[in-house]
């Protein structure tokens, strides 16, 4: 079983979402908004999977309820706007559907839900790389997800298949995906490989130490260790510090 929102200021809109929906036995529809007052009241509550979340309510946007829904529910855009489909996908949403909504399609948004507990949603590709500001879905190992601002990510560090993000809160997650699908993602102008396994923050940096010709010491607003930099990765570091106002 699947509880379901249906977060949309369109009572129309809703009601044709509820009815196909009821052609699927394992979704629950288990609440409904139509303002944004009413949705953030509605989302702050722990019983639900799975959000459609219009992106146009009465008295904001469903973008900005993003930091109240419970980290493990998977979030399905639904809006008459294609425009908004890339800023749906920088968040890592599961689906974006176009208003009016067709049955097939939905029957294949259902199908990425059900497949979430094995794989993980596609990070955005290259034209639809993270912003600095953006809020992402981080799946975790254990197949429950979280949240965060990508700001608050301080480093990611390689293991293997899957990468451990270090964040400001000193919580450490160990997120289902590959250190090269994260640099291919993150915004260039604040993220930058140091080390084969390691992934910085450039706006948590705050100062350098050599440790040999080999290896520099970063210090990251964050993380109370430094964290190494190989002698390979510091002409590009250098760079992208430089194009920030700042000096290794």
């Amino acid at each position: 079983m699947t509880r379901t929102l249906i977060i949309d200021d369109e009572p129309l809109a809703r009601s044709a979402l509820r009815g196909m929906l009821r052609e699927h036995a394992e979704m629950v529809v288990v609440g409904e908004a139509e303002t944004l007052t009413e949705a953030q009241a509605l989302v702050t509550g722990p019983d639900y999977d799975l959000v459609f979340l219009d992106v146009q309510l009465i008295g904001g946007t469903g973008f900005e309820l993003l930091p109240f829904i419970r980290p493990a529910a998977r979030i399905v855009f639904v809006t008459a706007y294609d425009q908004f489909a890339a800023r749906a996908f920088e968040i890592n949403a599961l689906d974006y559907l176009v208003k009016p909504v067709r049955p097939q399609r939905l029957a294949e948004t259902l199908r990425r839900n059900a497949a979430t507990t094995t794989e993980p949603p596609p990070l955005p590709s290259t034209s639809l790389a993270l912003r600095p500001d953006d809020l992402i879905h981080l799946v975790i190992g254990n197949g429950s997800t979280r949240l965060v601002p990508l700001a608050d990510i301080v480093f990611f560090e390689s293991h293997s298949n899957y990468c451990a993000a270090h964040l400001a809160d000193g919580m450490r997650l160990l997120v289902r995906r590959t250190m090269k699908s994260w640099e291919d993602a993150l915004p260039a102008s604040h993220f930058v490989r140091v080390h084969r396994s390691i992934i910085i923050n450039l706006s948590r940096y705050r100062g350098s130490d050599r440790e040999s010709f080999e290896t520099t010491l970063l210090h990251l607003a964050g993380h109370a260790q430094p964290v190494r930099a190989s002698f390979r990765y510091l002409t590009d570091l250098r760079t992208r510090l430089t194009a920030l106002g700042r000096q290794l």
